[in-house]
């Protein structure tokens, strides 16, 4: 480990940053020291600024992504090379508007669980679609956060670095105690890493990601469907069942009870309730068609 690495890691951990905050940072430095075949405290503003044009014109990133990379790099300069560098130093890209996600109708949902290729992935679909976790946090979970007694699972040190708790399914009760069971090796994670060189790690946020994208072309699913997909189709299925807005916002670990309402214009239960139009005009029979002149 380099001397900055680990100014980094001590920094991040004096502040309190959740674990998916480390990675994320780490690994945006990481990045930008590669592109420039430099370590980053021999590198400046300027670099920052050009560094975000590859990503944004070469690589096609998406402007939040970019933002979060921008972050780390804040971060880097200001709290750990103590720069004192300004917005307008290393300014943010200006994100677009936010779009409505994508979701999954339940049938949907069932035909992805049941295209999986193993009890592993099964259950790492059934967990995320059940639960409304993030992918991070999945990965993070351990055999300890199940609350049998309670029914509940505990989801650690989630974004923001905050803990909550979210019910736990019979049915994922059950297909979690068969999972766990057939693992030949246990190494303190609930979903372990199966690289060698990884044997005391959970599974990646990119393992996770491919569980969903091959379930999902083995399905023949043409939306866009990614972890963060199921956790919106939760989210949007629970609302459609009655559950209030609050609730959904405790569940999901949203700061800002905002975030939780782009479900209102997902969900079909207030488009359902409320009349079409159309149905509400009192036509006269339809009469007889005339032929259409070419």
């Amino acid at each position: 480990m380099t001397q900055l690495r680990k100014r980094v890691l001590d920094e991040l951990e004096r502040r309190n940053y959740s674990q998916a905050t480390v990675w994320s940072y780490v690994g945006a430095m990481r990045q930008f020291a590669v592109h420039f075949h430099r370590s980053p405290d021999q590198l400046g503003p300027e670099h920052v600024r050009e560094y975000q044009l590859h990503l944004l014109q070469e690589r096609k990133l998406h402007p939040r992504t970019v933002s979060g990379h921008t972050s780390a790099l804040r971060f880097l300069f200001n709290k750990v090379l103590k720069r004192s560098l300004s917005r307008d130093d290393l300014p943010l890209p200006k994100l677009l508007r936010r779009q409505i996600p994508v979701v999954l109708s339940r049938e949907e949902v069932a035909r992805l669980i049941d295209s999986t290729g193993n009890l592993r992935h099964r259950t790492i679909l059934m967990t995320l679609y059940s639960t409304g976790v993030r992918r991070s946090e999945l990965c993070r979970l351990r055999p300890e956060d199940i609350d049998k007694q309670r029914m509940v699972i505990r989801i650690r040190q989630g974004k923001g670095g905050k803990d909550r708790e979210v019910p736990l399914s019979p049915k994922l009760l059950d297909q979690l105690r068969t999972y766990y069971r057939s693992l030949k090796r246990k190494n303190g994670w609930l979903f372990p890493s199966l690289q060698m060189r990884r044997r005391d790690q959970p599974i990646t946020n990119k393992a996770v990601w491919h569980v969903c994208r091959e379930a999902s072309r083995r399905a023949g699913i043409t939306k866009a469907s990614h972890p963060h997909t199921l956790r919106h189709s939760f989210a949007t299925h629970l609302f459609d069942s009655g559950a209030e807005l609050p609730v959904i916002q405790t569940l999901l670990g949203h700061a800002d009870p905002r975030d939780t309402m782009i479900y209102l214009h997902l969900s079909t239960r207030k488009l359902r309730a409320a009349p079409n139009p159309l149905d509400t005009l009192e036509l006269a029979n339809e009469p007889h068609q005339e032929p259409v002149e070419s």
